[in-house]
């Protein structure tokens, strides 16, 4: 059974999510539909490749990844359908897929939209009208090359690598999930302590294992180092911003 896996910006009140799924179902009605989040921050690319790479490998082989996070609908930038290793990705080339691109790190494929799309009036909804339609018939077995003409994948994504040093990593941080962790560009690591607005942090193994009402550190499930405070917000408690910094030390 074929899988499409849903990623977008677009929440769950106005009906597009479901205008999504009807168009792939109507094109394949036998179709399985994972929605991975539908809560990234609205045109927060960056957010979007984030959760993204945290979770593809999560599924299954063969699994056909729909990602919507498009300030630039309509505009000149390129709709595509690519395939890296054993996962194809359909959605914008503004840097969606970028992060998750690398993570594999197999040679893609990569072909611009030119065919299977709806008849569109306007050009304010790809999601429904170009994407959902190739995922549909990408899910029924069609070849990725009918899509459209092949051309060279672009890494467009804003992303500054954390920097490793003999004995310390610096990176800063970079998203809050609904807990109000904070994930940082650290990627995980066996590390003695960190150092945080010039405090050292317990880096542990798990979220009871830290000190509670102080911020702590450990290796989160998005594959980063975050900052954390035990049954607690530690974005709310200590005020803590994007972009700050912070360093990890072996």
């Amino acid at each position: 059974m074929s899988l499409v896996v849903l990623l977008t910006d677009f929440g769950t009140k106005d009906g597009f999510v479901g205008a999504v799924k009807g168009v792939i179902l109507s094109i394949n009605p036998y179709c399985q539909i994972v929605d991975l989040t539908h809560e990234i921050e609205p045109f927060n690319i960056k957010e979007g490749a984030l959760i993204l790479r945290a979770h593809y490998r999560y599924f299954s082989k063969g699994s056909i990844f729909l990602g919507v996070v498009d300030p630039g609908v309509g505009s000149e930038r390129k709709a595509v359908a690519l395939r890296c290793g054993a996962y194809t990705f359909v959605g914008p080339m503004n840097g969606l897929f970028d992060l998750a691109i690398r993570d594999i790190a197999m040679p893609i494929e990569c072909y611009l939209i030119e065919n299977f799309t709806l008849p569109r009036i306007n050009q304010t909804f790809h999601g429904r009208d170009v994407f959902a339609p190739v995922c549909g018939y990408l899910s029924k077995g069609v070849p990725l090359q009918m899509v459209g003409k092949r051309i060279e994948y672009q890494f467009l994504l804003d992303w500054e690598e954390a920097k490793t040093f003999k004995d310390r990593v610096e990176g800063k941080i970079i998203h809050f999930d609904r807990y109000g962790n904070a994930i940082t560009n650290v990627p995980c690591a066996k590390y003695s302590f960190a150092l945080f607005r010039d405090k050292k942090l317990n880096v542990v193994s798990h979220f009871l294992g830290g000190e509670r009402g102080r911020i702590n550190a450990l290796c989160g499930s998005f594959g980063y180092m975050e900052l954390f405070v035990p049954m607690d917000n530690a974005r709310e408690r200590f005020g803590i911003s994007l972009g700050e910094r912070v360093s990890f030390y072996f």
